[in-house]
């Protein structure tokens, strides 16, 4: 679960971390996440964890929301049959714990600055 989201720093699960990080079905997370043009979220960034089959993948945009999910990244992951939630970074963290507490397979990719 993540325990808590401010600028720049998430903890989940007691540990800190403080760089984007992406949250597999499983809990583990990738807090190595770098994506290929920073700003805009490509379906290469996130081929990983959506391999893993989420049920539905929340992505968290950034403290303010900067971060860009174009149309056709949507389409992409929603043609894999995965729910995608693109939420500002706060509200991100807030669904995918909703999600976890109702046992639903998700998946989160979380973008902590910006």
């Amino acid at each position: 679960m993540i325990e808590s989201y401010r600028f720049g720093q998430i903890i989940i699960d007691g540990k800190v971390y403080t760089s984007d990080v992406i949250i597999y079905p499983d809990g583990k997370v990738n807090d190595k996440w770098w994506r290929k043009e920073g700003h805009l979220l490509l379906p290469e960034d996130i081929e990983e964890v959506v391999k893993s089959k989420p049920e539905v993948l929340v992505v968290g945009t950034g403290y303010s929301g900067l971060m860009e999910v174009p149309s056709s990244t949507k389409e992409w992951v929603e043609a894999k049959n995965i729910k995608l939630l693109v939420h500002p970074t706060q509200k991100a963290c807030n669904f995918y714990n909703e999600l976890k507490k109702s046992g639903k397979k998700a998946g989160a990719c979380l973008h902590l600055t910006c």
